[in-house]
């Protein structure tokens, strides 16, 4: 309990400083300071009578004595008070029997004349009235037990278990009770593990008897084989619950302990790879074989069905995924599907008078404004596959997204370089290339909260996990600044590496206080960047830090050779790391082991950015070749889906003006991002972002919704989706941000 007391104390002195009540926290720690109780703490209350005891404090001792009767022995039933009193004259017995000890006789008589009316009544204490007249009680046969070392432990310990019992028998308040509800999780959590891992084993067992295919990779550790993202309870709810459009990859043999339950999968139907390398053979340069051409077509057929009949399609998607995972009866699933199957046809085929009139609406569209190239939804301009356009009016009435509104947050003067949410949704992190930091929010209103100017160059910045209110800010001569954005001040400076001196990139992990660093060596031709990447390869340095110690943890092995990480990031638990570098090469760490799990050709040109799926299964990567690709981790370098952005999507970024007027900026934020469920994207354009529906066929894109309201390039992008409507931000070079309030459709 004491232990319990201490931690809270520190909480409550914590969450008093950020309300800022100095003067409670003043009150607080006085009233500490002056604590009886010592926090519960039963070897502080026991040093404290002693040390009344050892100094001779007869009249200290008793008013702390009867302040614990008060405060503790009179809440106790009436048979141990028996004990109660046991325990006080035994502790005035030690009192005594150290004043002759020390030789002090005036304490001895002292205290036999203050307590003579209190003990002269009492039975024990009778012969003990003689005691400052023998001359040595030690020797006698009344008195010597008590001048014993073994009698003066056995009633300290006494003493002591009697308090502790005491303090664990107490009615305790709630905000204590986290203690046992952490230790009963912990416990829980662990329970769980072991059993997942029986589970496992047992399907691997099971898997190896009957002859599956099993792929080993080189390099992986020995627990993370043979693991499914999801449950088939969860998978069986997901399915009956939500029309899913994609499905769970095909392989069931990666990262167990980096992929524990509990989060929705988007469902992408992955393409089935008629081939797998050798785990011998190099992952770098690998490609996928060409499939059939029926297949091919069989996929184009089902894509087509499934724009003309969206219900009907996922409706019998998740009748697969059910057949599939589920572990109920068939005659109660096929119950369930057709009721299921039955009261969609039902919604769908009576419309609601809203959504008709919004049909119409969305259906009479203007042409897009030239200027800023904003419209409703995107054009067959947007959609390199065509057929979107055509289309859209039909299915303008089932868009999985309304925009509501659209604010704009012009603070900055020159191009945005970074844009980032927190991950409570309250704040947003803004960096432009002058090397200006704008910390602002926009619920319920958009205000500047901070403003965070720079002399060095600024080239990277990322919120910390916890607490979230803290920003890492990273620059272009080997340092990171921790800056607390309510207190407005630099709490700390790291020195990174002054050989690589570029901080490309800054990715903190989920579930700690540690955070991956990307250093990159000064460019041979100077400081600044060229309109396009080079292709001569800049080194750099991967490296681990603790914000807590503020010291280099360690430095990550970058293979074949030192590469500048362009792009990095977590998964959901922070066992999972996966980085994009300047030699096209994505490169997956395990962070439990702290090592390269495995890593390939990914692009032709340099990656700039990437992202887990929704799963975790997947890994979608954007590249300097202009391609959005999806890649399955359990299989290295193998291709799920591939999809040609338009060059705007991807960069290098371009801002024409008059005179000659020409900007040239290479991407360095997100180059695009996932909503909640992981089944739509959000991309940049000349005009504004595009949000594109992730499909499980040729083309892997669909668009969907433009969101427009940018007169220049978008450089980068982020999705709100911690308040009840989702917020698309897009910034441009200009220096313009734009805020989309978003209302999801359920379908």
């Amino acid at each position: 309990m004491g232990s319990a007391v201490e931690r809270t104390d520190e909480h409550v002195r914590e969450y008093l400083i950020y309300r800022g009540f100095t003067n409670t926290l003043k009150h607080l720690d006085s009233e500490i300071k002056a604590d009886k109780e010592k926090g519960f703490r039963v070897d502080k209350i026991i040093d404290q009578l002693l040390q009344f005891i050892h100094s001779f404090e007869l009249s200290a001792l008793k008013d702390y004595w009867l302040y614990l009767d008060r405060r503790l022995f009179c809440r106790l039933e009436d048979v141990y008070r028996s004990t109660v009193n046991k325990l006080r004259a035994s502790l005035y017995r030690y009192y005594v029997v150290n004043t002759i000890q020390r030789g002090n006789l005036e304490k001895t008589q002292e205290f036999f004349q203050k307590q003579a009316v209190e003990l002269q009544g009492q039975p024990e204490w009778r012969d003990w009235f003689i005691l400052p007249f023998i001359p040595s009680p030690e020797q006698n046969p009344a008195f010597a037990p008590f001048f014993s070392r073994q009698w003066s432990d056995t009633f300290l310990v006494s003493l002591h278990n009697f308090l502790s019992v005491l303090f664990q028998c107490m009615p305790q308040p709630v905000l204590l009770s986290f203690d046992a509800e952490v230790q009963k999780t912990t416990s829980l959590t662990e329970e769980n593990e072991q059993l997942r891992q029986l589970v496992f084993a047992l399907q691997t067992e099971s898997r190896d008897q009957g002859g599956g295919d099993e792929v080993v990779h080189h390099k992986l550790p020995l627990y993370v084989q043979n693991m499914d993202r999801l449950g088939d309870t969860e998978l069986d709810l997901v399915s009956s619950q939500r029309a899913v459009s994609v499905a769970t990859t095909p392989s069931r043999n990666f990262f167990s302990t980096f992929l524990p339950q509990g989060r929705r999968t988007p469902g992408g139907k992955a393409q089935q790879v008629t081939s797998v390398s050798s785990p011998s053979q190099t992952a770098v340069g690998r490609k996928d074989q060409p499939t059939t051409q029926s297949s091919k077509s069989k996929d184009t057929a089902q894509v087509k069905e499934a724009k003309s009949a969206s219900c009907q399609a996922s409706t019998s998607e998740a009748s697969v995924s059910q057949s599939q995972h589920s572990n109920q009866p068939t005659h109660l699933r096929h119950k369930k599907i057709q009721a299921h199957e039955k009261e969609r046809k039902e919604l769908f085929s009576k419309p609601s008078p809203q959504l008709q009139e919004k049909k119409g609406e969305i259906g009479e569209v203007e042409p897009p404004n030239e200027t800023s190239g904003e419209a409703p939804y995107s054009s067959s301009s947007n959609n390199r596959n065509g057929g979107a356009a055509a289309e859209s009016v039909g299915l303008s009435a089932e868009l999985p997204f309304i925009k509501l509104s659209q604010e704009e947050y012009g603070e900055h003067h020159s191009s945005i370089m970074h844009c980032r949410v927190d991950c409570s949704g309250r704040r947003v992190a803004s960096l432009d290339v002058d090397g200006v930091i704008k910390v602002w929010s926009f619920n319920p209103i958009m205000q500047t909260k901070a403003t965070i100017m720079s002399k060095s160059p600024l080239l990277s910045l990322e919120w910390a996990t916890k607490p979230d209110r803290l920003l890492l800010l990273g620059s272009g001569v080997g340092t990171v600044r921790l800056y607390d954005t309510e207190a407005k001040k630099n709490l700390y400076e790291m020195n990174i590496d002054e050989t690589h001196p570029r901080i490309l990139s800054l990715a903190c992990s989920p579930s700690g206080s540690s955070f991956v660093c990307s250093a990159a060596a000064v460019n041979r031709i100077g400081h600044s960047e060229p309109a396009h990447r080079l292709h001569v390869q800049v080194s750099g340095q991967l490296l681990l830090w603790d914000t807590k110690t503020v010291k280099q943890q360690l430095q990550f092995s970058l293979e074949p050779e030192p590469v500048a990480i362009n792009c990095t990031a977590f998964n959901h638990n922070g066992n999972l790391l996966v980085t994009g570098a300047a030699d096209g090469v994505i490169r997956l760490f395990d962070m439990q082991q702290y090592e390269s799990a495995m890593s390939w050709r990914a692009h032709d040109g340099e990656v700039y950015s990437v992202e887990f799926s929704y799963d975790e299964n997947t890994v979608f990567s954007v590249g300097e070749d202009g391609k959005f690709i999806q890649w399955n981790i359990h299989r290295c370098g193998v291709k799920q889906s591939e999809q040609v952005l338009p060059q705007d999507a991807t960069g290098p970024f371009v801002l024409s003006g008059y005179s000659g007027y020409k900007q040239v900026q290479v991407p360095r934020g997100r180059l695009f991002t996932f909503d909640s469920e992981g089944q739509h994207v959000l991309t940049c354009s000349n005009s504004g972002g595009i949000i594109y529906k992730l499909t499980n066929g040729e083309p892997a894109l669909e668009s969907l919704l433009s969101l427009g309201g940018h007169k220049a390039p978008v450089v980068t992008v982020d999705w709100c989706s911690a308040l009840d409507c989702g917020t698309c931000l897009t910034a441009s070079m200009d220096g313009k941000i734009k805020l989309s309030t978003l209302l999801a459709q359920k379908s």
